[in-house]
């Protein structure tokens, strides 16, 4: 199965945040903009594992939620990798919270590499992926409006608790991925 491990955001800031993309396709640039419901927060991507490695990655999951306490969030960046000139990935981010999330991404990357995966290259960012940038048509509409709405999304103070991990399920269809949550864990509350 493809999998990833992932904080979930809740309804109500995926709501919101699909009318930051709204406003975004005003631009008209071609992006594949990221589902609703399929609006999160990966930790780490695990690409195909099979049930034994399942069954040890939720056993990881789990004593990295223990050695986690539960936190505030707060979205307050929007931005593109590698850069707004030159978009590829359009993204929001953890202004407040930004510790925490490393802290819990490089514990996973810790205990998952002793189960022989391997770690990321690149540094882990607080970010959620809400478009793909497709073709570099209208490019320079994109980057003003990414401008204009960074500035936004500070001033809405988004919100939310982080309490848990969750082991995703990625299924592709030609509808775009779909998720199930396989495992989840709470993060230690004492």
């Amino acid at each position: 199965m493809r999998a990833f491990i992932a904080i979930e955001i809740p309804e109500n800031i995926r709501s919101i945040l699909a009318k930051l993309q709204d406003q975004l396709k005003a631009s008209g640039a071609d992006v594949k903009w990221v589902e609703r419901q399929n609006i999160h927060l990966t930790l780490k991507f695990l690409g195909d594992i099979d049930d034994v490695l399942r069954e040890k990655i939720g056993a990881a999951l789990g004593a990295a939620a223990a050695d986690n306490q539960p936190f505030r969030a707060v979205i307050g960046l929007c931005g593109a990798f590698p850069n707004v000139d030159y978009p590829r990935v359009i993204w929001v981010g953890i202004s407040e919270g930004d510790t925490q999330t490393k802290k819990i991404a490089r514990d996973l990357e810790d205990r998952l590499s002793k189960l022989g995966l391997a770690k990321d290259e690149r540094a882990f960012a607080s970010h959620i992926t809400i478009g793909r940038v497709r073709s570099p048509s209208k490019r320079k509409n994109l980057t003003h409006a990414l401008a204009d709405q960074a500035q936004n999304l500070a001033k809405l103070n988004l919100v939310f608790n982080i309490s848990k991990l969750t082991l995703f399920k990625s299924t592709l269809s030609p509808k775009g991925p779909v998720y199930a949550a396989q495992k989840e864990e709470n993060l230690k509350t004492s």
